[in-house]
Parts: C-alpha cells; structure tokens; sequence
C-alpha cells in the first residue's frame, strides 16, 4: 500500500490526517519518537533529513538540524536506523535537493526505499524541474508530495495537484516553517481550492502551533503537519513520553469537531517495514 493509498483509506473512513515531524537524529534514540508519534494516533510521520542550509526551515528546524549535524549524524546513518524500526503508520522523507542530486535521483529514491519509507518531499525542487526526481521516486514506488501556497495562480495549483502524490502540502503562509501565524482567509481558501481540484488528500502545514489551531485548519483541507510545535518541545527537553502526549492531545482535537467513532473503526493498515509483504502492491525493494 503506497503513502497516498494509506492516508485516502484514513480519510474516506472520516479521519482528519496527523502527520508529525521528527529530524532524524536529532537525540540519541530519536527513533522512540516515531514510535511515540504512532502510538498517539499519527497517519504519518515525516522524517527530516538535516541539511546545513535548511531555506525552507524556520529557527526551530534549522536548531534540530543543527544539533543532529552536530551530533554526527548522516543520512546514510538515519535510513540504516529506519530500516530496523517496525510502526504501524507509513514514513516520509523531508529533505533538500543537494542531498538529493549529489548521489543521484534513482540512487536517493532507492536508498530510501530500501529503508523501508514511503515517500518524500524535497521543497527546493519547483515544479518546472521535478521531472528526474519524480520519475526516479516514481520507479521506486515513493510518492514525491509537491508544496502549495496561498499566492499560487489557479493554473500552478491545478498543475501541483495533477502532479503531486501521496498528499499535496499546503502552505498556511508565505516564509519559512515556525509557530507563529493565524489562519488567514488566504490559507482557508488555498485548502478548499485544492479540495476541489483533486481528490488525493490536502495537508496544511506551518504555524500549526497547537491543537485548536490544527482542529481549525483541518475544517478547510484533509488534515494538518505539526513540525516546529513539536521540535521546539523536544529542543527543550521533552522526551518520547511527552511528544506523544502532545501529539495524542492534537489527536483529540482533531477528532472531536467532527465527532468521530474510536480508532477501532479503521481496518488494519500494513506496518511500516524494509521489506513488503509479496501482496504489497508497491512491490520488492531494491536491497539495501
């Protein structure tokens, strides 16, 4: 089952989608919070691959980049320690061009999926120029999610939802990731527009800083990112345990508005792993 067939199941069953974020690295045992994220009701988690020059990222994810750098971390040593982790919700790559293309497209899409993710999003690749990375993420069965946002023209919004898969990712707000920032009447319009040109599931992403905002957000599109909310809790010290608390706390939020039955009423999905099932419609992976 690909990244987009998991999150569309979710959300005909009547769930508004939680994807949060994790840098891979960032503290030793950094896996626990994937982990964490899962048991406290995510449908995704996006894994950052830390880059020295993060222009998409705000103070909070350029630090936990910083301090996973730091730390000694790789990406090469993120997917060996993905590759060896067993949820039950599909991972995602976050990441920047450079790493990508200075292996290769079809190398990194196949690094990637011998680790076992099902997808990525690489914000500094414009729609224009996607073709070589899509077509190599394409191949290895990954769903490459293409970025949105509120100044977009109807026609460049067409053309990101006809080519985005698994998800598309919309932008509450021009700038860089972080915290701060309402919900402007822009954001709210992006995500209906985007509703009503495709049918693959839409995210909000940015500012989405706490419960009521991500409860408020996911009324104008299919469900919401939480990153710096969640990287700034962890900079300062909160462990797996509390992670999990704030995200299970976004969880009910987002369940509440729209009265939704328990989580028992979604049907067991497959479970992230380095090797699929032979049913699995994705495929074999590459060997690692």
């Amino acid at each position: 089952m690909t990244l987009e067939e998991f999150l569309t199941a979710r959300r005909d069953a009547g769930r508004a989608l939680l994807v949060p974020y994790v840098t891979g690295g960032v503290t030793p045992g950094w896996t626990d919070v994937v982990r964490a994220y899962a048991d406290a009701g995510a449908d995704a988690v996006e894994i950052g691959l830390p880059f020295s020059d993060p222009m998409l990222d705000g103070v909070t994810i350029q630090e936990a980049s910083d301090r996973a750098i730091a730390g000694g971390t790789t990406v090469t040593r993120i997917l060996a320690e993905l590759a060896a982790l067993d949820v039950e919700v599909p991972l995602f790559a976050m990441t920047y061009s450079n790493l990508v293309f200075q292996r290769s497209a079809a190398a990194f899409c196949a690094a990637l999926r011998a680790s076992g993710l099902r997808g990525l999003i690489v914000p500094d690749s414009p729609l224009e120029e996607v073709g070589e990375l899509a077509g190599a993420a394409a191949a290895e069965g990954l769903d490459l999610a293409l970025m949105a946002a509120p100044s977009s023209s109807p026609e460049r919004l067409r053309a990101i939802a006809a080519r985005s898969r698994g998800f598309v990712y919309a932008v509450t707000r021009m700038g860089t990731t972080g915290e701060d920032g309402g919900i402007s009447a822009e954001a709210a319009r992006l995500g209906r527009d985007l509703t009503a040109l495709t049918d693959r599931p839409v995210l909000f992403g940015f500012g989405v800083s706490d419960p009521a905002r991500a409860a408020e957000l996911a009324r104008h599109a299919d469900g919401v990112v939480v990153a710096s909310a969640l990287m700034r809790r962890l900079l300062d010290g909160a462990g797996p345990r509390e992670l999990g608390e704030y995200v299970a706390s976004i969880r009910r939020a987002l369940d509440r508005p729209l009265d939704r039955e328990p989580d028992e009423q979604y049907a067991p999905l497959p479970r992230h792993r380095r090797r699929p099932d032979r049913q699995d419609p994705v495929g074999p992976l590459p060997r690692g």
